[in-house]
């Protein structure tokens, strides 16, 4: 008897070919908002063994899972959406994928390749959406559904970055031309460095002495690569810096105390003034997130990058090997102070949930980190903790920590995750938890419920007005009414709680790890 994955492929739709040639790319889950055009994809996932469905309640959840999944899988997962305004709604988490570097594959079906012409209410123009935040592939005849499909998923593979496949709805459901290609999980090695370039930085860092300055991002923050930067500082006398917002950071257990680089351009370019060299492993040139005048816009002082490699190429090995040539001996550099854990009485605030936090982690935690409020202070910290990895929104759009805890929580089921969220950025995609109960996701969401908008605050203050008049003060409040995240949690169906000192959090902290599954934890600051 034929089981569904044997079945002639004379007999498959294009639904089903798209579907098993990215399982047999190595995809294993989906993402999914689907809507009418996505019919024939929704019923070929039930004959598509391996490739496990995950239901969104809007898309920015779905794109966000994604990201997070893709960025602790190191592998692509699928998203479906629904034509143009499906894909619209996901893209401000595919702006932040695109900036991390995250392999994601979007499915977007289209309407009936003969209806387009009548400019039916939602026909847009997909490709240009697409074309946005990656690239864009489409399926135009039953001949090619296979092909296409492999093309769009290698390419977010090879380029490391967002890949849309658009489909027709007539395409999904005639049967297919060309079988589902053979099964060659997608394997994308990144090229190596040159030894000319490990020499000239090795050359200019030794010249540099205590002025020249390591900047990580990427792969160049794995254990493997940070422990070879902390050998290089230890050789050369260099400082290091991570980039602002990494989209992957492993942090503790021993790991030299590398902080990122300041959010705030003055305090970045106070912090690179003196550099004679500053080399970049896996990071751009660092830029200012937005323009103020009298600062400049590029951070490091004129003349002093030096590009060691960059996001694509092998930014660990290039690490070790810069390592090997400056003479850093190979062993432990020293790692960070463990923070005194705040007394139980203390009040909730940045700086003790972040203190308490970096002491409370489970080995090999993920956290999902959103907002200012502890994110700072946790990510300081957290140098001294026990080995775990740290997630952080790469490219500004907010609403991106709760959907990337959940992706992350469903790539590496083993491994209890921790979303350190701001309450206002957390309102953006607050849905996903609702999907985090529905997959029992282990989860414990710490949400900064500080009813305010408070970095737009701060900006205020910088633009010349420290004190907000009464539609500015409106416009930064989250008050009035305050949002309830204990009642919102459980509408969702997630248990909920609520904290308001040290002790309080220590207790429910303990409690939602040994329960498993999603928690939230309101922490009224």
């Amino acid at each position: 008897m034929k089981t569904d994955r044997h079945i002639a492929h004379e007999e498959l739709t294009g639904a089903q070919v798209l579907l098993e040639t990215a399982a047999g790319r190595g995809v294993s889950v989906c993402f999914a908002n689907p809507g009418t055009t996505e019919m024939p994809l929704v019923t070929a996932l039930d004959r598509t063994p391996g490739l496990r469905a995950v239901l969104g309640l809007h898309e920015n959840v779905c794109t966000g899972a994604a990201d997070g999944y893709a960025r602790i899988a190191r592998r692509a997962a699928l998203t479906l959406l629904h034509l143009g305004p499906g894909l619209a709604n996901g893209l401000a988490n595919l702006h932040n994928a695109r900036r991390a570097h995250s392999p994601v594959v979007n499915v977007v079906g289209d309407h009936a390749s003969w209806h387009l012409a009548f400019d039916a209410p939602l026909t847009s123009d997909i490709a240009a959406l697409a074309g946005t935040v990656g690239a864009h592939h489409e399926i135009d005849d039953r001949a090619s559904v296979a092909s296409v499909t492999r093309r769009a998923i290698d390419d977010a593979h090879e380029r490391l970055g967002v890949s849309t496949l658009v489909v027709p709805a007539d395409l999904q459901q005639l049967t297919a031309q060309e079988p589902p290609l053979e099964e060659s999980p997608c394997a994308a090695p990144r090229p190596g460095v040159g030894g000319e370039d490990v020499e000239q930085a090795a050359h200019r860092l030794r010249a540099a002495g205590s002025r020249g300055v390591l900047l990580l991002g990427g792969a160049g923050l794995s254990r493997r690569g940070q422990s070879a930067a902390g050998r290089i500082a230890a050789a050369t006398g260099a400082r290091l810096y991570s980039e602002t917002f990494p989209a992957r950071a492993e942090r503790g257990g021993g790991l030299p105390p590398i902080d990122r680089l300041p959010y705030f351009p003055e305090r970045a370019v106070a912090a690179l003034r003196d550099a004679a060299v500053v080399v970049l492993a896996g990071v751009s040139e660092p830029v200012a997130y937005f323009g103020y005048e009298g600062i400049p816009s590029r951070l490091a002082p004129q003349g002093t990058v030096h590009r060691l490699a960059d996001v694509a190429q092998d930014v660990e090995q290039a690490l070790v090997a810069l390592a090997e040539l400056v003479g850093a001996e190979d062993r432990p550099t020293a790692g960070a102070q463990q923070p005194v854990e705040p007394a139980p009485g203390a009040a909730l605030t940045g700086q003790t949930v972040g203190a308490a936090l970096a002491n409370w982690l489970p080995e090999n935690a993920i956290v999902s980190v959103e907002g200012g409020t502890c994110g700072y202070p946790f990510y300081s910290a957290s140098a001294a903790a026990v080995p775990h990895t740290v997630l952080t929104n790469t490219g500004g759009a907010i609403g991106q920590g709760l959907p990337a805890a959940l992706g992350a929580a469903i790539a590496a089921p083993e491994r209890p995750v921790i979303a350190l969220q701001s309450d206002g950025s957390g309102l953006y995609t607050a849905q996903a938890l609702w999907t985090m109960a529905r997959e029992s996701a282990d989860v414990v969401v710490l949400i900064a419920a500080n009813h305010a908008y408070n970095v737009l605050r701060t900006e205020l203050a910088r633009h010349g007005s420290p004190e907000p008049g009464p539609q500015a003060a409106r416009l930064t409040s989250l008050g009035e009414p305050a949002i309830d995240w204990v009642s919102l949690a459980r509408g969702f169906g997630v248990p909920a709680s609520d904290a308001t000192t040290v002790g309080e959090l220590c207790v429910a902290f303990t409690d939602a790890l040994w329960a498993r599954g999603p928690h939230l934890i309101q922490m009224t600051m």
